[in-house]
């Protein structure tokens, strides 16, 4: 028996018992009506999954009318309901009229019972499709809500910020490609992030995607997919990042450390809109809002023969420069503060704040790591701190300024990163020419970097 409720609409009550009897037995419900006038105060129609429903009520009547206005009545009420016609007059005409309408299918008087009971699991192996992809929409639609909620906002009123988030706010409508800049964690991202916000695309998967945790082997998987057998690992079939970002934004980190070779399987992608998993030779169209973003100067590597130009025009429809810590007047102890205060809540240590002394030497600071290292530098005070009043002394910031001041490292740590610090600075930002003059490879590089300003 079928996990099934079955309404039967029909004047001619032989008609109803002679349904019940026979659909009774295969599923799990069925009711009946024999005023369709009924129909307007049932109660639960929405739960019902197939109505059987007569064309004709009047007597003498036979045009369908009649049936057809509560066709159109019920799926107004239930429009997921399957609704199969019944009539004693058949036409062709009148069949294809309450197709349009919505019924699923029409049965003639006097039916086979065998060929109404098959039309009846086809009505609701229709239903049990709908409620499914009903189901599944909801959840997509929870999880685009989840992948998209932001865990960190924009905080921040400094005239740099300001000039910042009002060119986003004329971009974000559009579906311009934009390229985000800036140097390491200044929140490239929450730009990212916000343009998506802003845009038409709202309700849709926003996708981040690590250039420089790629490697050059996976890079066609991770971007493009792959399908079964396509090589060794490839035990089933897997979309690309590009698929898993159609219909919404795709937003590309790191750009900068893509190699020649991989930089044109991008090109191809990005002008095309289409893409092609490994190991098929299928096109797949994909509707995508791409944002790429960058800590190096793309313009010179374009110089040095690093980065094709022709990509960068394509990425680089609208360019936002996201400033740097130092740059934000006001904004440190702003930030500082909503970074208390959300460590304290997380720690259990509320009630904490910082005196004058500590937001001075905070402003005081150049923040060679941006907004992150003032992050992780508050949640390291918030850890260790043993009063209420975070002092001075609670933010152990001057070690780095030593080092950018010239006064040389104390640690192997420090020696390392002023080592890495000297190599970008000579090579203007080039991971890969750095990475060679370290002595190290690119890779090496970018994860050394992630630890100095995670």
């Amino acid at each position: 028996m079928l996990d099934a409720k079955i309404l039967v609409v029909d004047d001619n009550k032989s008609v109803l018992s002679a349904l019940e009897i026979l659909l009774q037995f295969e599923y799990k419900q069925v009711s009946t009506l024999s005023n369709p006038n009924q129909i307007s105060s049932f109660k639960g129609l929405k739960e019902y999954d197939i109505v059987l429903l007569d064309m004709n009520f009047s007597a003498g009547v036979n045009t369908g009318n009649e049936g057809l206005f509560w066709l159109r009545e019920i799926k107004k009420r239930a429009p997921q309901i399957s609704v199969i016609m019944m009539t004693a007059y058949g036409a062709i005409d009148l069949a294809v009229e309450t197709l349009k309408e919505g019924a699923v299918d029409f049965v003639l008087k006097p039916w086979n019972n065998d060929k109404l009971l098959a039309t009846v699991k086809s009505a609701f192996e229709l239903r049990k499709s709908q409620k499914e992809v009903d189901q599944l929409k909801r959840k997509e639609s929870h999880l685009k809500q989840v992948i998209n909620q932001q865990t960190n906002s924009i905080i921040g009123n400094s005239n740099a910020l300001n000039k910042v988030l009002t060119l986003v706010s004329k971009v974000a409508k559009t579906d311009v490609n934009v390229l985000v800049t800036g140097e390491n964690g200044t929140g490239k991202e929450l730009i990212a992030r916000e343009l998506h916000r802003q845009s038409t695309r709202q309700n849709e998967v926003f996708i981040s995607v690590d250039m420089g945790s790629i490697s050059e082997s996976l890079f066609e998987s991770e971007l493009f997919g792959h399908i079964k057998g396509s090589f060794t690992d490839a035990k089933e079939d897997r979309a690309g990042k590009f698929e898993a970002a159609n219909g919404g934004t795709l937003f590309l980190d790191e750009i900068g450390n893509l190699s020649l070779q991989t930089q044109a399987k991008l090109l191809s992608a990005i002008q095309n809109r289409t893409i092609v998993r490994v190991g098929s030779n299928k096109t797949i169209p994909v509707d995508i809002r791409l944002i790429c973003a960058t800590n190096v100067d793309l313009d010179q590597m374009v110089v040095d023969g690093l980065f094709r130009e022709d990509l960068l025009y394509r990425i680089n429809t609208i360019r936002v420069e996201v400033p740097p810590l130092r740059e934000r007047e006001g904004d440190i102890v702003t930030l500082a503060a909503f970074y208390l205060t959300k460590f304290a809540n997380k720690y259990g240590k509320q009630g904490l704040r910082i005196n004058q002394s500590a937001q001075e030497k905070l402003v005081s600071y150049g923040w060679p790591g941006n907004v992150r290292e003032l992050l992780h530098t508050v949640e390291r005070a918030v850890i260790l701190s043993e009063g209420n009043v975070l002092k001075p002394n609670d933010f152990p910031v001057n070690a780095k300024t030593a080092i950018a001041a010239g006064t040389g490292p104390s640690t192997l740590e420090e020696m390392e990163q002023l080592m890495i610090t000297n190599a970008l600075d000579q090579n203007n930002g080039n991971y890969s020419a750095a990475a060679e003059q370290l002595g190290i490879s690119r890779q090496t590089l970018y994860n050394k970097m992630k630890k100095i300003a995670p």
